[in-house]
């Protein structure tokens, strides 16, 4: 949102108020169960220079304190007394935090690594440092209060389902906003799930959830947290609608607003952009950690196309004969009747024996996903019993909101009414009594803000707060029923503190490479906002994917944190495809299912510290400056680097980073700091391992979960080792695996003893190590 009309001008009806000055600094004590003590600061909107100039002034109250370590907390309030934001949850705050220094200079809270200066007098300044290193500051005219006149309102009728007036501002007269500096060559990631440019230096971004696909500027997963290239991070702990103008306003600064009286924001220290992920999901929650067999393929019904219990068994047989190992199949919406969602009752004309059949499937060695919705149509027999409870939304005179834009007459669950979620929770659990193990929970975007809530939630908080209570419910009722660690969603929407409930996928893609390639950006995007695991529609959901769209698609589908083939009216089964997409479909899903003990422990990482399944290339080389514009490739964890093909002809740039690289399906090494140019054919992909790897590769290919343990390798490549291995098989005790020595020449130790292969060129020798043995090539 822009308030200025270039350097010197505000727009027509833009009144602005910036904070000029820090009048006075005082200290206040903590109130019990609150932060430790605070810094309060009053900066008047004018330089005071005499008594008079107090008079008829606006002020605005700064106040700085911390939740967490390494964590600044600010608030800015102009009306303390309006309504407050709810704000997120912080599962991770902390109390008693934060040491305080007030001289005649200025005030200073230190948390841990971070500090935040305030000087004392005019001009502002708000400084974050940590290492002796300036961050960013909140420097002059950075501090506002805005208020919009009539000439400022283009329209007061929405502009469409977003909430969105048709200028672009959300309904209301007065905001506050912040600007923090972005200095030369500085780079700004994260903000949710955007499928624009992985770098979001130049844009104007609105938190605010929509149904708008991956080819819009809208995101299903809004979260107002950005990171720095610098090594901090920024939380804006606002639900409501906040606009970032990403050095699109002011060039040289991050500017967010929100609608109001006050704003909230953290910055967050590192060092390391990974050290500002554990922190900020160390407020907001880490991921829950997902079992080992959602990492299989997942086969959909897709969306609106015909099926019943005998093509369903047709689709499993048919993986199966053809050796493309199956781990999960997904029945989508249709598993209802038309016209009843959500409802929770299978369709009898198709699905006549819905118990039989789900213990069918499983007598198959397979998991099963159904999808549902938040809402509820008219025909549903849910509605009239719901409504009779009071448990749907209800508009301010007093009538159940509804329309026709999903279901006919659809309404919408109220997730703050606990005897909602309640008796929502009993259907999910009904669900999954029947036989089903993981929930795709589909919409909670297009969230009406002209309603009235149960607990008195400001409409306009819930629009995007929508998605986390929606999730958190179902995902609950999972826990409740299958456990700590067997609990799987699969997600559309979210915000901020959404990664507790994995796993979210990417929402509506079309079938082209040009899709693929932005689907990656946005899951890329996604993992810069605190999301530790995401998936996308193999082949794109819309439209039927040409045939090397398909195959190439699948390679990058299969290298992702969780596979899914699933569309909209087509079938997603390889064999409709041709010959060679089975052929393709079977080698990805074998060289994922080899790999899994890797994987596995990756996923461990993402749940104790929040660290992406799928990295940017930034996280793991932030001093590189090369890879700070790079979103068409990324690493699996650490050791692993992919780089998806996008082209038909099979040609791919890439850049390998400094060091020497291992191309895990050939052998070949390389040395890093380069471009390469190739062409790959549909059974290959660039796929590269660091220096110094050591990969536990697994014994078996044809399932996702097994003892790891059990015909294990460890593949060492290129470099001195020095490695601890931590191999986490499902329902077996962990195994440490203390590894040294030199690969290049051949003189490796282990403990415990283990079968190594050292990957030398052209060749990949295997023997059995009992302790320390030198192993010839």
């Amino acid at each position: 949102m822009k308030f200025t009309d270039g350097f010197w001008l505000t727009r027509p009806g833009v009144t602005a108020q910036y904070a000029l000055e820090a009048y006075d600094i005082d200290v206040e004590s903590a109130s019990p169960g609150v932060d430790g003590d605070r810094i309060v600061v009053t900066a008047p909107t004018r330089v005071i220079e005499r008594r008079g100039d107090v008079l008829n002034r606006t002020a605005l109250t700064v106040t700085l304190s911390s939740p967490l370590e390494g964590v600044i907390r600010v608030r800015i309030d102009h009306f303390q007394g309006a309504r407050r934001s709810r704000g997120f949850e912080l599962v991770g705050a902390e109390t008693g935090l934060g040491d305080i220094v007030v001289d005649a200079r200025g005030g200073t809270i230190t948390s841990g690594s971070i500090s935040a200066r305030v000087s004392q007098g005019a001009p502002w300044n708000l400084e974050f440092s940590s290492g002796g290193r300036v961050l960013t500051s909140s420097g002059h005219k950075s501090v506002g209060f805005m208020e919009l006149g009539a000439d400022a309102a283009v329209s007061a009728e929405p502009a469409g389902v977003a909430g969105v007036t048709l200028n672009g501002r959300a309904h209301a007269s007065s905001y506050i906003h912040e600007q923090l500096d972005i200095t030369v060559g500085e780079t700004i990631y994260g903000l949710g799930e955007r499928f624009g440019p992985l770098v979001k230096n130049g844009q104007t971004v609105d938190i605010w959830n929509a149904d708008g696909g991956t080819a819009s500027e809208q995101s299903y997963k809004s979260v107002p947290f950005y990171l720095s290239s610098r090594g901090y991070g920024v939380f804006v702990n606002q639900p409501e609608h906040v606009s970032f103008e990403v050095g699109s306003e002011t060039v040289e600064r991050v500017q967010f607003s929100t609608s109001g009286e006050s704003l909230e924001y953290f910055v967050i220290d590192g060092p390391t952009p990974k050290d500002v992920l554990e922190r900020y999901t160390t407020l907001t929650g880490k991921p829950a950690r997902v079992p080992d067999w959602s990492y299989g393929l997942w086969l959909s019904t897709s969306f609106t196309t015909d099926y019943d219990e005998e093509t369903v068994g047709q689709f499993i047989d048919g993986m199966r004969e053809r050796d493309i190992p199956l781990s999960v199949f997904h029945f989508d919406c249709f598993w209802m009747r038309e016209f009843h969602w959500t409802d929770f009752e299978w369709d009898a004309r198709v699905f006549p024996d819905p118990e039989g059949m789900l213990e069918r499937l499983h007598g198959k060695d397979l998991r099963l996903s159904a999808w549902i919705n938040p809402y509820i149509a008219q025909r549903s027999s849910l509605f009239a019993e719901a409504a009779s409870q009071g448990f749907l939304v209800r508009r301010a005179n007093g009538d159940i909101w509804q329309w026709d834009q999903w279901v006919a007459g659809m309404a919408l669950v109220d997730f703050t009414n606990p005897g909602a979620v309640e008796w929502f929770q009993g259907k999910v659990r009904g669900l999954v009594r029947q036989g089903i193990d993981a929930i795709k929970t589909d919409f909670g975007e297009r969230i009406p803000t002209d309603v009235v809530w149960f607990d008195g939630t400001a409409p306009e908080t819930m629009h995007n707060l929508y998605a986390q209570l929606y999730n958190q419910a179902v995902f609950a009722a999972l826990e409740s029923e299958r456990g700590a660690g067997e609990a799987v969603l699969f997600a559309r929407s979210a915000t901020a503190g959404g990664q507790r409930m994995p796993i979210h996928w990417g929402g509506d893609n079309t079938s082209s490479f040009v899709s693929m390639a932005e689907t990656l950006r946005g899951g890329l995007s996604l993992a810069m906002s605190g999301f530790g695991y995401w998936s996308h529609d193999i082949g794109g959901f819309e439209g039927r994917p040409d045939p090397e769209v398909f195959k190439r698609w699948v390679a990058f589908g299969l290298l992702s944190s969780h596979s899914r083939l699933h569309g909209s009216s087509s079938y997603r089964v390889p064999w409709m495809f041709d010959d060679e997409a089975v052929e393709v479909t079977r080698r990805f899903a074998q060289l994922k299912f080899e790999l899994m003990p890797y994987l596995s422990r990756v996923g461990v990482e993402a749940h104790e510290r929040g660290l992406p399944f799928m990295r940017p290339m930034q996280l793991e080389f932030a001093d590189d400056p090369a890879v700070r514009y790079l979103d068409r490739q990324y690493m699996l964890g650490s050791d692993l680097l992919v780089a998806p093909v996008f082209t038909e002809s099979g040609e791919v740039e890439y850049y390998l980073p400094a060091g020497r690289w291992t191309n895990y399906l050939t052998g070949e090494q390389a040395d890093g700091g380069v471009w390469r140019s190739e062409v790959h054919d549909v059974f290959s992909v660039p796929l590269w391992v660091r220096e110094g790897a050591v990969l536990p590769i697994g014994g078996r290919t044809d399932r996702p979960d097994y003892d790891y343990t059990e015909g294990l390798t460890l593949r060492m490549f290129a470099g001195d080792v020095d490695r601890e291995v931590t191999v986490v098989a499902p329902g077996h005790p962990s195994v440490v695996f203390r590894v040294r020595g030199d690969v290049d020449g051949l003189d490796v130790r282990s403990e415990p003893a283990v079968v190594f292969s050292v990957a030398t060129p052209g060749s990949a020798p295997r023997m059995s190590v009992n302790g320390a043995v030198r192993v010839d090539p």
